[in-house]
């Protein structure tokens, strides 16, 4: 085990110049719109609502407003503009400006004419707020442990930062980019999280494993399924986007293999670690019996979490299944052959076997290595 944790350290030392190249590298400058887009963004607030009204077009009523904003940031700190909202296709009744709301305002040139428009609201505080809390909640209740999962996070986010999406950026094969970073992703925050210990090890192997085959499964259902990565309306803004070339069919296997990573550590560090209570609770079990104990419990997870990532999949295209509800015109087996629906359907199922497939390998590697194992002081 010791070996394993020496051959651990040392992919992280060859993996990190990589990375820090892949950052020095990516430049944007490449990717250079031809449409119009806006020359500053400034923060602001409401200081007054100078007309509001409705504009009825098609039977459907919206609204716009003027309001006068007080620009609170940038050059023109502390000057006041005048600025018509009508949002994209009018405003809500929910979405209209209130006395007080601080906004990003929009500045562009066109045709030598400035104007300014409002962007959205300015959220930053809430987020830092709801950030504070957690990371708060986090250290208190979880204490040292929850400190190195909050970095561990924070280490995830970076790759995906710095590695995996300037990579994409480049035009580099996205599989092959995230296959590299999601490994990267599982060595460093597993081992923050959880410590140095064989659990954690086996969790990590484990983890690896299920993870190539989960990337298989994928790139073996897109292309029976014949899904081209055009599913989304993001999708559609990538691939029209100037001087971005992105492979959209990788970009729908990275997307599946990164979400397939984000349970499949809490599956296979969690299996570990109760594998290894069983049998320090009971030394005389044999591997056979440890495993088949460490099996029922794994079963007990499993139906959590399957139903955990199918509401969580849900959730996310809440607005899609709203949509298809509310459309008549296409019968209900066109809609669910739509790559739309497709896409989610192979996305819950690859990340659904994965999580099954997870439990027993985990539960035999962890019965086959820590039988019989004195506990570890925990680091």
């Amino acid at each position: 085990m010791q070996k394993s944790l020496l051959f651990l350290f040392a992919a992280v030392l060859l993996v990190t110049p990589v990375l820090t190249q892949a950052q020095e590298e990516t430049s944007l400058e490449a990717i250079e719109p031809s449409v119009s887009v806006p020359d500053q963004f400034f923060r602001g607030r409401v200081i007054e609502i100078v007309d509001e009204g409705e504009n009825e077009a098609g039977g459907y009523t919206s609204f716009f407003q003027e309001v006068k904003v007080e620009l609170q940031s940038g050059a023109e700190k502390g000057q006041s503009i005048n600025i018509r909202d009508e949002g994209v296709a009018g405003l809500t009744r929910s979405q209209r400006l209130q006395l007080g709301d601080e906004l990003v305002i929009g500045k562009f040139d066109n045709a030598g004419e400035i104007q300014y428009y409002v962007a959205d609201r300015f959220r930053l505080p809430v987020s830092a707020a709801i950030l504070g809390l957690f990371f708060v909640a986090a250290v208190v209740f979880g204490s040292w442990r929850g400190l190195r999962s909050v970095l561990g996070l924070a280490v995830s986010i970076l790759i995906l930062a710095l590695f995996i999406v300037p990579q994409m950026l480049e035009g580099r094969d996205p599989i092959l980019i995230t296959v590299i970073g999601t490994a990267c992703i599982a060595l460093l925050s597993i081992f923050l999280s959880h410590g140095f210990h064989r659990r954690t090890a086996i969790a990590f192997s484990s983890t690896i494993g299920i993870l190539g085959l989960a990337a298989a499964l994928a790139y073996a259902f897109v292309i029976w399924g014949k899904l081209f990565g055009l599913g989304s309306e993001e999708a559609f803004y990538v691939q029209v986007f100037p001087g971005a070339d992105i492979n959209l069919r990788g970009l729908l296997l990275s997307g599946i293999i990164i979400g397939t990573l984000g349970v499949l550590d809490d599956v296979t560090t969690s299996q570990a670690a109760a594998v290894e209570e069983i049998s320090l609770a009971n030394p005389q079990l044999g591997v056979k019996e440890l495993y088949s104990r460490g099996l029922r419990v794994g079963r007990e997870h499993i139906a959590a979490l399957v139903n955990t990532l199918a509401l969580a999949y849900a959730g996310a295209s809440l607005p899609l299944f709203l949509l298809f509800s509310l459309a008549d015109a296409q019968p209900l087996w066109v809609v669910l052959n739509s790559e739309l629906v497709s896409e989610e359907v192979i996305r819950t199922l690859v990340g659904s076997l994965a999580l099954i497939l997870a439990v027993p390998l985990t539960t035999y590697l962890a019965a086959r290595f820590l039988k019989k194992k004195e506990p570890e002081p925990v680091l």
